[in-house]
């Protein structure tokens, strides 16, 4: 697809390439990591429709029309947005899959055994931005039959001082670069919450409030850069039994949303 869209609002602006967010900025200050910088290649990514690794699974997930394939995260990333539509301060974007069908695994063969993932289900993915009053909203919208399962994560990556001494509440909780370095590759959990604040110190404090998913999970490697994720499940409290008995079952259609605003 290769198009860049600006949306623009008061004294904010924020990017999306091809349905990534790669920048959000007010009053001309950077909040999103950047691509290239050290610590994860990309500002944003989804994790659909399983989070975390399935390798321990064999790769596979039991549902009831059969196992389907799947690595890390799911296979909604491996898919290519479509731009729906886009003005000043909106753009929407569409993904669709159609069950069975073989999706190449960019993992193959470096990081996995699969070649090939598929899912037993037909979908439709919708990413929705919104930037008004200087607040970027971002809607994911779910059009599958009743009764599928899955599982959602939105994994963007936010730019701190490189200082290591940022800091996050939720839940009246306060959370350390240390706590999340501590936790590794499962990422760091703050469940049962719908709002998260990063208090960074080269910058204004960020506000993250969600709807729907009701959890979050943080996770990086460096100074640099934190993903606060909001997730619909904390995949390694299951011991990566992935099966629909762990996952939602689909409403028909599902609406969460993520709202970033600069405090």
């Amino acid at each position: 697809m290769n198009s860049e869209i600006q949306l623009n609002n008061l004294d904010s602006a924020a990017i999306i390439l091809d349905g990534e967010l790669t920048s959000f900025k007010k009053n001309g200050i950077e909040f999103i990591h950047q691509k290239g910088n050290k610590g994860w290649r990309n500002s944003d990514d989804e994790m659909f429709p399983v989070i975390g690794p399935t390798s321990k699974n064999n790769f596979r997930v039991h549902t009831k029309k059969g196992d389907a394939i799947q690595d890390q995260h799911g296979l909604l990333r491996e898919l290519d947005y479509s731009l729906i539509s886009s003005d000043e301060n909106t753009a929407n974007f569409i993904k669709k899959y159609n069950k069975n069908t073989n999706i190449t695994n960019s993992k193959f063969p470096e990081k996995s055994t699969e070649e090939f993932l598929f899912w037993s289900f037909d979908f439709s993915f919708e990413k929705n931005f919104t930037l008004e009053n200087d607040v970027l909203k971002i809607d994911f919208i779910i059009n599958s039959i009743k009764g599928m399962p899955f599982m959602l994560g939105y994994h963007p990556a936010f730019l701190l001082s490189d200082s290591g001494k940022e800091t996050l509440k939720s839940n009246d909780k306060e959370i350390t670069m240390s706590d999340v370095f501590k936790t590794g590759s499962n990422a760091f959990p703050v469940l049962n919450s719908n709002k998260i604040i990063l208090h960074n110190i080269a910058k204004n404090d960020l506000e993250i409030t969600t709807k729907g998913f009701d959890n979050f999970m943080l996770w990086t490697q460096v100074n640099n850069m934190l993903c606060i994720e909001p997730i619909t499940q904390y995949t390694s409290y299951t011991a990566q039994k992935f099966s629909e008995e762990n996952m939602r079952l689909s409403e028909g259609k599902n609406i969460f949303s993520i709202t970033i605003k600069v405090l």
